[in-house]
């Protein structure tokens, strides 16, 4: 299971946590809300940090912008690590769900209609012009206190519903910040290797991941989570933007649809 989840999950750049938390829930019903979330948490970051490495050798990540992306997390990642403790086990999957499906559907709007161009002027514009490995030039830019702002938001859905975050973040660079989607995965990677550490590290203060059999669950996962995302880096590079898109948008809403039927019948 942590090999499927890594590979795919770096390969859409989302981290995994998205395809494991639903599949969590599924598998233990007995367990909280704060120790899947802790779990796959962990997971996430070790996924993230071993896909991080491989998309710094295809030199794909966006470092200056992921640094500050990378900050503006810490403090909605501390809070949503927190609250998670509070909400119902029903009403965290029905809740998980609705934004599996909302996800889904918006990346195949996005899909549909016509790209916002990129701001060229105004307040903390930045612009962009990364040439990988391959030897592919990507130019882009962006106005930097949206991405403050959205990473703010990123970092507390990520905590709290344990994915991660790069489910959110990589569609939002793409649409609203106008990142070419291989650069925005590789970029979020990086910037949940951060933010997925700083969740794992409230969830092992509050005791959610002590060193039980959860803790040992969630080392064996990201065991397999590692290598997984280095095959999801190698075939990244062979995988067209739109398939991208298309396999996020499909795994989203099928999972989100698996999942309110869960919550449905309690």
């Amino acid at each position: 299971m942590g090999i499927s989840v890594g590979a795919f999950g770096t390969l859409v750049g989302a981290g995994g946590g998205f395809i494991l938390v639903p599949i969590l829930l599924l598998l233990y019903p007995e367990k909280k809300p704060e120790t899947i979330t802790a779990i796959s948490l962990f997971v996430v970051w070790a996924n993230a940090t071993s896909g991080s490495l491989a998309y710094g050798a295809q030199k794909r990540i966006d470092y200056r912008s992921g640094a500050w992306f990378a900050i503006s997390t810490l403090p909605g990642a501390v809070a949503g690590a927190i609250i998670v403790g509070y909400i119902p086990r029903r009403t965290f999957d029905a809740m998980f769900a609705t934004v599996l499906i909302v996800l889904g559907l918006v990346l195949f709007l996005r899909r549909a209609s016509n790209a916002i161009q990129p701001p060229v002027t105004g307040w903390s514009t930045v612009r962009r012009n990364i040439t990988d490995r391959a030897g592919h030039t990507y130019s882009y830019s962006f106005q930097m206190w949206k991405g403050v702002v959205i990473s703010t938001g990123v970092g507390f859905m990520s905590s709290l519903l344990g994915i991660g975050g790069g489910v959110i973040h990589v569609p939002v660079m793409a649409t609203v910040l106008h990142f070419p989607v291989h650069i925005a995965a590789a970029t979020s990677h990086f910037v949940l290797a951060f933010m997925a550490l700083e969740g794992t590290g409230v969830h092992f203060a509050t005791g959610d991941l002590a060193w039980d059999r959860s803790f040992f669950q969630a080392g064996m996962l990201a065991l397999g989570a590692v290598p997984g995302a280095q095959i999801g880096a190698y075939f990244s590079r062979r995988v067209h933007d739109r398939h991208i898109i298309q396999a996020l948008a499909i795994g989203l809403t099928l999972v989100g649809v698996r999942l309110a039927i869960k919550a449905i019948q309690g």
